[in-house]
């Protein structure tokens, strides 16, 4: 999801490392939990760095999801 205003998206990828690792590497950093109107069910965790800019922490890839969607077919 992307704030108003915001011109681009940029990605991170942290291979090798849990998402739980990840976390709370995040929320040491100052990363907050934030809402946008994710359900509770998601694979991802929406936060906000402490300037309020908005990401996702994503526990699969849109690679691997694609191969899966792919896989059921």
């Amino acid at each position: 999801m992307r704030n108003r205003g915001q011109r681009a998206s940029d990605r991170l990828r942290a291979d090798g490392v849990s998402t739980a690792e990840e976390l709370e590497r995040l929320l040491a950093l100052g990363a907050q939990r934030t809402d946008v109107g994710q359900g509770p069910d998601v694979s991802w965790v929406v936060l906000a760095d402490p300037e309020g800019n908005v990401f996702c922490l994503l526990s699969r890839s849109s690679q691997d999801v694609e191969r899966e969607e792919l896989q059921q077919h």
